[in-house]
């Protein structure tokens, strides 16, 4: 995989890499005793975060026990009111905002449930958009862009808007544009909740398989079972604290 963009102060922060035959894992991102309240609800109560690097590590749980103010803590979405977030050795919880933004463009990549494509772009400028945001030429991010669809199955679907696409269409489009920068890590918030059974297993197939060949790590939201299946490992949530953990 190629080296991130460096900007400082993320200078240090690049790309997840395989792991050479006899080496310790790589510890990608990790979070420490996090801690966050919305008003008078505690959602997060103490939850310790470990991910190695090209690790898939399904979040589960209940609607409301807190995986998703999880997931946003990680992602530098939400700041935590109590806690540390560290990614690739740099702590990223107590960065500026613009840092924070440039980190979410750069090293991570996002796959929501229910896609969030832009309804007036096409497929092909959606997929381009993160790098477009990025300062790349609109050539070369929309050749970048193209060279997802056939890896997703989307030949064809390059000029069609969302609305003339079926949900799992528009969410392995979503998967499109969370890898195109190359990320270290993907968060998938309930990525197959919109969908049927056989579009989502379609896309879990596709997220996972490319996520590795990019060696991306992955962390997934869900409260589905036959989604969690397909991580490498189980965490479990909650009301705001882990409840305990598993192998898939």
């Amino acid at each position: 995989m190629t080296m991130l963009a460096q900007t400082p102060p993320l200078s240090s922060l690049s790309g997840a890499m395989p792991q050479p035959a006899g080496v310790a894992a790589r510890v990608t991102l990790q979070a420490h005793d996090l801690h966050k309240r919305f008003g008078s609800t505690e959602a997060l109560r103490g939850i310790d975060f470990r991910l190695e690097a090209g690790e898939m590590v399904a979040v589960m749980g209940a609607s409301g026990s807190g995986k998703s103010t999880l997931l946003h803590c990680l992602a530098a979405i939400l700041r935590p009111d109590g806690g540390s977030v560290t990614f690739e050795g740099t702590r990223i919880d107590d960065l500026g905002e613009d840092a924070r933004s440039r980190l979410r463009r750069t090293s991570f990549g996002f796959v929501f449930q229910f896609g969030q494509l832009v309804p007036e772009l096409t497929a092909l400028e959606n997929v381009a958009l993160p790098l477009l945001l990025g300062a790349v030429s609109r050539r070369e991010a929309e050749a970048r862009a193209a060279t997802w669809f056939p890896r997703l199955g989307l030949d064809g679907l390059e000029p069609r808007r969302p609305g003339d696409m079926s949900g799992g269409q528009a969410q392995r489009v979503a998967v499109a544009r969370a890898l195109v920068t190359e990320p270290a890590v993907i968060f998938a918030d309930e990525p197959t909740g919109s969908l049927d059974s056989l579009a989502g297993e379609q896309v879990m197939e596709l997220l996972t398989s490319a996520a590795r060949d990019a060696g991306a790590s992955v962390v997934v939201v869900t409260h589905e079972p036959r989604v969690a299946a397909y991580a490498d490992r189980e965490i479990f949530v909650r009301d705001g604290r882990l409840a305990g953990t598993g192998v898939a």
